[in-house]
């Protein structure tokens, strides 16, 4: 574990974490959020940015095109960013969608889906699951499409395919998850079993937030809580998650579940890392080879020289 994210974990476990546990109010979680991206989180400064709309089932879609370097334009990344589904946007991932982008040699689609209570479940769903349409409608072949993102956003990636199924569109070339909510139902040991050791998420919380989103009635819901769907035959997986997080288990439980119904699935374990500490990239060296082993993996299955 390097020094500076043993710094940055402390740091989370005595300040943003107490913080976190004492928020009641989702839109000051929101705003606290945004404040913090806009201070500490960096894009680099040879990434391209260019924004867009995508048609939505509620109006458009705000999205950015991120990228580094010379992308092969054929491939994109369509990259859901995390946040309990309550928080985060474009300007708190544009960093990590950049950094993954030079990594996959790909371009990132970065939407801004609609976020609860505003909106509950299932909108988050049907906003990303249009923008996997558009994608297609576009011309981009679902080869050369990678679903990827942290947090809410990776399990909102595994919804998209599922969604994607139900609607009866091609699978994307492969899915990469970083810490991903797979459980809406909150049944799994690690939820407990974590709940000291994890250094940024409040276990006290968490019922409530999920609450903002979907009902405990919905939650078991298979684009709500993915773990629970059937996905025969998936496309290749890479989870990536720590082993003192209180999603620990949820990974895990879906690694297997995805090689039980034939799938080719990558399960990076991190001994100490805070959850989803990808979004720490240009800051910690573990955030940027996380991402740096993803951007690989989703390069390898979707760039073809």
């Amino acid at each position: 574990m390097s020094i500076r994210l043993s710094v940055l974990s402390l740091f989370l476990r005595l300040v943003e974490k107490p913080r976190l546990a004492r928020l009641k109010d989702p839109l000051e979680a929101r705003a606290m959020f945004e404040a913090t991206a806009a201070r500490f989180f960096r894009t680099p400064e040879d990434a391209n940015r260019i924004e867009t709309r995508i048609a939505g089932p509620a109006g458009p879609i705000p999205c950015d095109w991120m990228s580094r370097g010379r992308p092969d334009r054929r491939a994109v990344i369509l990259y859901l960013h995390g946040g309990a589904y309550v928080m985060g946007s474009r300007a708190t991932h544009r960093h990590v969608a950049a950094v993954l982008a030079g990594h996959a040699r790909a371009r990132v689609l970065l939407p801004e889906y609609r976020l609860a209570p505003e909106t509950r479940w299932p909108g988050a769903v049907e906003d990303a699951l249009a923008c996997y349409r558009d994608l297609l409608e576009t011309g981009y072949e679902p080869g050369r499409i990678a679903l990827a993102g942290d947090s809410a956003g990776g399990g909102l990636a595994f919804a998209t395919l599922i969604a994607a199924r139900e609607a009866g569109l091609p699978d994307p070339a492969c899915i990469a998850a970083f810490s991903p909510w797979l459980d809406l139902t909150l049944s799994q040991r690690s939820l407990r079993r974590n709940a000291r050791s994890d250094p940024m998420l409040p276990a006290s919380r968490i019922e409530e937030t999920r609450d903002f989103y979907v009902s405990a009635a919905e939650a078991g819901a298979p684009t709500a809580s993915p773990l629970f769907a059937e996905i025969p035959s998936p496309p290749p997986a890479l989870i990536q998650a720590s082993r003192i997080e209180l999603l620990e288990d949820e990974a895990g439980a879906m690694a297997e579940k995805l090689r039980a119904a034939g799938g080719d699935v990558r399960l990076d374990w991190f001994a100490r890392a805070p959850h989803a500490w990808h979004i720490f990239c240009g800051f910690a060296p573990e955030a940027d080879g996380a991402l740096a082993r993803a951007g690989t993996f989703i390069g390898e299955r979707i760039v073809r020289d």
